[in-house]
């Protein structure tokens, strides 16, 4: 049986309110997997939370296959500059064969928009790119 990320996030609290703002507003998570041997791999991304789900677009490359072999991965946001206020995550990726590309996800495109064309992309070539949808299904969030 699957937990809603709603009921893992009580935000109801003052701290699941300020996790959710932050999860809502924060442009980068730190994505953790593991290869074949155990070793792990974190790589910074760009990711949409809509409230129960995280929606990653990945370039193919090695997240991707590490993925593909154990679907088990972490995602952290960053801390503040002292090293508190962190926010990590459990969960459960998948690659998904039916979302649309990122351009066609409007709320997507509305938090990065300025992102993709200061790096010269349009939404479309972006897309093109990272055209790897993952969805991460929380399994646990923690915190200070």
């Amino acid at each position: 049986m699957r937990v809603p990320a709603r009921k893992l996030l009580d935000t109801t609290t003052p701290r699941g309110k300020h996790v959710l703002s932050r999860l809502k507003r924060e442009i980068v998570v730190w994505l953790a997997t593991t290869n074949p041997n155990g070793r792990p791999l974190v790589v910074p991304v760009w990711f949409l939370f809509d409230g129960g789900t995280f929606l990653i677009y990945s370039v193919p490359g090695q997240k991707v296959r590490n993925i593909g072999r154990n679907p088990l991965v972490a995602l952290q946001l960053n801390s503040n500059p002292e090293g508190g206020d962190v926010v990590r995550v459990a969960g459960k990726a998948q690659l998904l064969k039916r979302q649309p590309p990122a351009y066609k996800v409007p709320a997507y495109i509305r938090k990065y928009r300025s992102l993709i064309k200061s790096y010269g992309w349009t939404p479309e070539s972006f897309s093109a790119d990272y055209r790897i949808p993952i969805r991460v299904r929380p399994t646990k969030f923690q915190g200070d």
